[in-house]
């Protein structure tokens, strides 16, 4: 089932064909970027299209990833685990951007002990200490 989403402004637009874990980033950098926990669902890269790349803005924040957002709006539009290199990399997407979030079942927190007590999500799914994500992921996710 093809998704659509856009940013605030509706100058970036983006129309998914497939999507993959729908989890939750808890860690700091995550929680500056999105101003709390990053609700994602993952997105392959073969999967997206978009519309209004000219208005896309990338951030580097770090080796190993990309953090894209509408030079109009300044909606975060993404992050992408890229390894170092430009514009590669599955699409981490902000669930509040699509047109349709409904039907998504969380799987999974990560750095789930780096989350503030004012909020707790609740059921039955995968949550992650940092020790435990980076045991996972890698070393090289360390603060996403």
């Amino acid at each position: 089932m093809e998704r659509k989403g856009q940013c605030l402004c509706g100058a970036v637009r983006f129309a998914v064909g497939a999507l993959g874990n729908f989890g939750v980033c808890h860690c700091r950098q995550c929680q500056r970027w999105a101003g709390s926990a990053l609700f994602g669902v993952n997105v392959p890269e073969a999967a997206m299209r978009v519309e209004g790349a000219e208005h896309i803005g990338s951030f580097r924040s770090s080796d190993w990833a990309t953090r894209s957002f509408c030079t109009r709006c300044g909606s975060g539009l993404w992050y992408r685990y890229d390894k170092g290199v430009d514009g590669t990399g599955d699409y981490e997407v902000p669930v509040g951007l699509l047109d349709d979030a409904n039907g998504l079942e969380l799987q999974s927190e990560i750095f789930a002990d780096a989350k503030p007590d004012c909020w707790a999500l609740e059921g039955a799914h995968e949550r992650l200490t940092s020790a435990e994500t980076l045991a996972k992921f890698g070393p090289q996710v360390e603060g996403t």
